[in-house]
């Protein structure tokens, strides 16, 4: 209780930030608390970081709007050589229709408007076809990144431990939770929240039964303390899959699941990705 009294009167000692103007005005001293001025600075880092997120988040989506309207004008060009490709298709079909050859000659169309360069037109039809890979390649890439990306809840429940400092809800000291628990009832379907291969199935000792999933492009996902684990090691798994049921196994207050998503080695806040926009 003392302890406590004296952080309390710590954190409210008064500090005195002067401020001196370049006139010859008089100096501006302000008195702020100790706390006032950690809170200040704790709140312009977070504002800071969510600004730097919003801005990452602005500038891939101007790149990829970049590669598509690029790949659009792509397949315009394409569709006007096909449409050419068509015409010409239309025209020779219709020469072939007459039964002699002077009915043929003699509707045959010598104007240079309908003519077809093939060369350019070999060229185009390549440069189309190269298109269409490229156009393909990024898709598919894009769609990898999407189903690797970990997103939404891995169980219905609600959130009984956050990610980052807390207080251990047994030994009582203060400890670095790497994920979140959601509490949840007992036997509900746990599921993976990201396609991708179970690298590891089984009891964990304080993570009582565990199911460890990678999921590629520096992403694996952790669901622990489940009353049973579904999946074998090596399995593929696809987003929304059950791959275990709520429990409270291992060091357990009752029954949740741990939820923990790592990114190229290192423990990230899960909220992140479960509240993230798809």
């Amino acid at each position: 209780m003392q302890r406590f009294r004296t952080v309390i009167k710590k954190a409210f000692v008064p500090i005195t930030i002067m401020l001196i103007p370049h006139s010859n005005s008089r100096s501006l001293n302000i008195k702020v608390p100790s706390i006032g001025v950690f809170v200040s600075i704790v709140l312009w880092l977070i504002g800071m970081g969510y600004v730097f997120s919003v801005a990452i988040d602005v500038l891939e989506y101007r790149s990829m709007k970049e590669k598509l309207n690029y790949y659009s004008a792509q397949f315009m060009e394409m569709k006007s050589t096909m449409s050419s490709l068509k015409k010409a298709e239309g025209e020779l079909t219709r020469l072939f229709s007459f039964k002699t050859k002077e009915q043929v000659l003699k509707n045959v169309d010598t104007s240079d408007s309908g003519s077809i360069d093939m060369e350019n037109l070999r060229e185009q039809i390549k440069t189309s076809m190269e298109s269409v890979g490229e156009i393909r390649d990024f898709l598919s890439q894009q769609k990898n990144v999407y189903l690797s990306t970990p997103m939404g809840w891995p169980v219905d429940g609600h959130v009984t431990s956050p990610f980052g400092e807390r207080e251990h809800p047994r030994s009582g000291e203060s400890k670095f939770h790497s994920g979140i628990d959601i509490a949840a009832d007992p036997g509900s379907p746990v599921r993976a929240t990201a396609d991708g291969i179970v690298s590891f199935s089984g009891w964990s000792g304080g993570g009582g039964n565990l199911a460890v999933i990678e999921h590629g492009f520096g992403f694996s996902t952790y669901y622990a303390h489940n009353k049973m684990v579904v999946v074998k090691v090596g399995q593929k798994v696809k987003r929304g899959e059950v791959i275990g049921h709520v429990g409270s196994t291992g060091n357990s207050t009752g029954p949740h699941v741990h939820y923990e998503v790592t990114k190229e080695g290192k423990t990230v806040n899960p909220l992140t990705y479960i509240n993230r926009r798809s």
